[in-house]
């Protein structure tokens, strides 16, 4: 749990710390704006950015294409915000916190751990361009 987290906290600490210095140096306006700055860069690290992760179990239940992950990476972010509106009609599947999800992925991507990995209508792809994920996603391929 603590891992998925460790970037997003990272930022923050950086943040105040940084936001700390300036402070005390006088610059509070610079300060107020450093700290918001690694606030929204916190969010944007931490798994809040994404659908609700499920296991690589229930995401083999669920008919919807299946979306392996993890926080931080930057490629997960690209992959996410090019499907904003419809990141729902798919499982996500946060390889961090499900050692399942991290072998389907492992045995897709020749033993590494390449996020983002996604399955859809039988196929699937590391590293996906976007577009074909969102005609995946439009049309419920599953």
């Amino acid at each position: 749990m603590l891992r998925s987290w460790r970037l997003a906290l990272s930022m923050l600490v950086l943040g105040v710390a940084l936001a700390s210095f300036l402070a005390l140096g006088g610059s509070r306006g610079t300060a107020v704006a450093e700290l918001v700055l690694f606030a929204v860069l916190a969010f944007i690290y931490s798994p809040l950015l994404f659908p609700r992760s499920v296991s690589a179990a229930e995401a083999a239940r669920r008919e919807k294409p299946v979306v392996y992950w993890r926080p931080g990476c930057p490629y997960c972010l690209r992959l996410r915000f090019t499907t904003f509106g419809l990141a729902g009609r798919a499982s996500w599947v946060n390889i961090w916190r499900d050692p399942e999800g991290a072998a389907a992925v492992r045995a897709i991507a020749q033993g590494n751990e390449t996020v983002p990995t996604v399955v859809a209508g039988g196929d699937s792809r590391v590293n996906p361009d976007p577009r074909w994920v969102r005609e995946r996603l439009r049309s419920g391929t599953v």
